[in-house]
């Protein structure tokens, strides 16, 4: 009877043993879910918040670069004019001209190119209408004449194109 005692408390034993086990194992499988979610949402988080912060660098680099072309854009306008001037020295001219040229090129690699303007319809996004004409040889809202050139990077306009609009 002894021996029935003995097995019998030895298999209560593995029973004990066997449940608690089994409960050890469910409480990490359970807390590793949670861990596992929980590192899934902070991982997505931190996806965002790079997109985010990448969107705004992109925005603030562009409205720095904007806001310095803008500072700069009437250097390119009197260079633009002193080319169009008459001069007895072809040298002096030529030099002038590959300045405005290479001016032009950095600004093209940034990114910045002219708004079309003579010949386009007005669009009041694009354009700053500066006076109108009557002429029935130009279409409706049909623009004239450019006083000053515009400008934008992308889709964001720099500096409106002063315009004369027919009609």
């Amino acid at each position: 009877m002894a021996n029935e005692t003995d097995n019998e408390k030895e298999l209560e034993n593995e029973v004990i043993n066997n449940e608690t086990e089994a409960q050890k194992e469910m409480v990490p499988k359970q807390d590793y879910d949670e861990l596992e979610d929980r590192f899934k949402r902070i991982l997505a988080e931190f996806e965002n918040f790079k997109k985010r912060n990448g969107k705004e660098r992109d925005g603030l680099y562009n409205s720095i670069l904007s806001d310095v072309v803008e500072m700069i854009l009437p250097v390119l306008d009197n260079l633009e004019n002193a080319v169009k001037v008459e001069t007895q020295d072809d040298e002096y001219k030529k030099g002038i001209e590959l300045v405005l040229k290479q001016f032009q090129e950095v600004l093209a690699s940034k990114g910045v190119e002219e708004i079309k303007a003579v010949g386009e319809t007005f669009n009041p996004e694009f354009h700053e209408a500066v006076s109108s004409i009557q002429d029935e040889s130009l279409g409706e809202k049909e623009i004239a004449q450019e006083y000053r050139k515009g400008y934008k990077i992308g889709s964001r306009v720099i500096r409106h194109s002063m315009v004369v609009v027919a009609n």
